[in-house]
């Protein structure tokens, strides 16, 4: 027997606005199928997650207690009597239990959109939107708020993929042809991410060995949610290493919610391609895992979680160079900002770091459909991220001349950064002088650190066939996690520990002194926000603390 309006209630969380800058056509087939994420609560038992992570924020790297991928699970997985109510009220609705993952507490459901749009009381609809914007194209949308049975209120914390927009932009620049200072894969004015990493003077005699460095990218997807690109060709890949005389450390490609590695049809093939050249060159004795997924609320959460819920591969480090400014308007419902973070949250728990790229549209974060408001990109400023800006670096023979907050305008983009409106200053960042947010929120600011991103001073890449010069923060998010993994190569032997959420110790005092402040350009990309986020000595909306310098950064770690 179905439930009846009667029986249900709202999810906490679920509401989401009318989708902006689209057309709403007709209402979506009634037999189209999909797949659907559900997300169950921790158990009623567990003993609080952020209490646990807080007290480990407040010990050093040697004395850092974490939790191992099974201890997690034991203590935190999915209540087997939740998911056992949840998988009746599937069976009740002619749903199939796809995969059941206690570790993440979700349940992968497939259905019509006919028996999920009866299960969840929504109306789904197909919208097309507007070219110039990352969400062009033609997808499953909703409105409105979410229902469930009243016996599962609480139990539920999350339902995913009902709505298949796109959730995040990949945060890369190609350097324009006119920008370039010279031609071939030496320019003048671009870098190697070695050559980077030893001016910005990195650990030399650590490999990454014995690491696991997650990369999470987001396939293209048609609009039934198919992913159809998105990827790396391992001849590129072949090439770069063998062109640099570093050995290419092992890629694996991880696919998640039908996510795959499928090179040669998306520009985000870029992305895929910098990110695992740049983290690969400067840890090569790491492996690379790239955990594909499509760019939908279920399919981000899924990837993130996959990847640190990983106890095959075991990622210590995850980069994360997608994302997109907190809901502007009610297009993202806050379960998904809570699950993501949640995500987030757990990797901390286990000693996990995610390094995220903060964006490349400055203190605005959004393109041609900017309404006006700074914002800060999100899942950059969850409190558990690593948040990583961006610098425009000047550098010849060896040294460092000069290196200021990356903004070339709207045209050329500038380093994203802000306060969130929707996560609370978090206690690591009392330390610090960070703003109220554009509502007067007192939130979380970002990033936490910065470096070379310009796309005029950027990483010289190999990508289908050719060297290419490409910058954003999405370089600074595998450039910083492959830092992070060659420190977690010393710091395992020497204590068999890893670093897992360093925010706690870089806003500590004295820890400035592991970066190289940046203090002159802001992230006002178009002129009219009066500089809302200057660089300054010490920590800033714009460039964080600054770059951290390899050798400093370790040694900080390592207390």
């Amino acid at each position: 027997m179905k439930k009846t309006a009667a029986d249900s209630v709202i999810l906490a969380g679920s509401a989401r606005a009318r989708p902006r800058g689209c057309k709403l056509l007709n209402a979506a087939p009634p037999q189209e199928r999909l797949q659907v994420t559900v997300r169950v609560r921790a158990p009623r038992t567990a003993p609080s997650l952020s209490e646990h992570v807080a007290a480990l924020g407040l010990q050093g790297s040697r004395r850092r207690q974490y939790l191992s991928r099974e201890e997690f699970l034991g203590r935190y997985g999915a209540d087997v009597a939740d998911v056992a109510q949840v998988e009746a009220f599937a069976h009740q609705h002619g749903l199939t239990v796809v995969r059941v993952d206690m570790a993440a507490r979700s349940l992968r459901l497939e259905g019509t959109v006919a028996q999920f749009s009866i299960a969840f009381g929504v109306k789904l609809r197909r919208a097309r939107f507007a070219r110039g914007t990352f969400r062009h194209g033609t997808y499953r949308t909703r409105s409105g708020e979410i229902r469930i049975p009243r016996h599962l209120q609480g139990i539920i914390v999350g339902v995913h993929g009902l709505d298949n927009r796109p959730v995040a932009r990949a945060h890369f620049r190609v350097r324009r042809k006119a920008a370039a200072g010279a031609t071939g894969r030496v320019g003048a004015v671009s870098f190697t991410p070695p050559q980077l990493a030893a001016l910005y003077n990195f650990p030399t005699t650590l490999t990454g060995a014995g690491q696991c460095v997650a990369i999470i990218e987001l396939n293209d997807a048609n609009s039934s949610g198919q992913p159809t690109g998105a990827g790396y060709q391992t001849s590129d890949l072949q090439a770069f290493f063998k062109k640099l005389d570093i050995p290419m450390p092992p890629v694996t490609a991880v696919g998640v919610d039908g996510g795959a590695n499928l090179p040669g049809n998306s520009p985000a093939d870029a992305e895929v391609t910098l990110d695992i050249e740049v983290a690969g060159s400067i840890a090569p004795g790491a492996s690379v895992a790239v955990y594909f997924a499509p760019n939908t609320s279920s399919g981000f959460i899924d990837a993130v979680n996959a990847a640190v819920h990983d106890s095959v591969r075991k990622p210590s480090v995850v980069s994360i160079s997608w994302g997109g400014p907190e809901d502007p308007d009610g297009q993202l419902a806050p379960q998904f900002l809570d699950g993501l973070n949640e995500a987030l949250q757990e990797a901390a728990a286990m000693g996990v770091t995610v390094c995220v790229a903060a964006g490349d549209n400055g203190s605005a974060d959004m393109g041609s459909d900017w309404d006006g408001k700074p914002h800060a990109d999100f899942p950059a400023s969850s409190p558990y991220a690593l948040a990583c800006g961006g610098t425009t670096l000047v550098a010849a023979g060896g040294k460092i001349s000069a290196e200021t907050v990356w903004n070339d305008g709207p045209s050329g983009g500038a380093t994203g950064g802000g306060v969130s409106d929707y996560f609370a200053l978090p206690s690591y960042e009392s330390s610090v002088s960070v703003p109220l947010s554009p509502t007067n929120f007192k939130g979380r600011g970002l990033p936490d650190l910065a470096a070379d991103a310009d796309p005029n001073t950027g990483y010289q890449i190999y990508l289908d066939g050719t060297w290419q010069v490409i910058g954003g923060t999405s370089a600074v998010a595998p450039l910083t996690a492959g830092l992070l993994v060659l420190i977690n190569q010393q710091l395992q032997q020497e204590f068999s520990k890893t670093a897992g959420q360093i925010n706690p110790q870089i806003y500590a005092s004295g820890a400035a002194a592991a970066f190289r402040d940046i203090t002159v350009g802001n992230n006002d990309i178009d002129h009219d926000l009066n500089g809302e986020y200057t660089a300054r000595v010490g920590w800033d909306a714009c460039s964080g603390f600054g770059v951290p310098v390899g050798a400093k950064l370790l040694r900080l770690l390592s207390a």
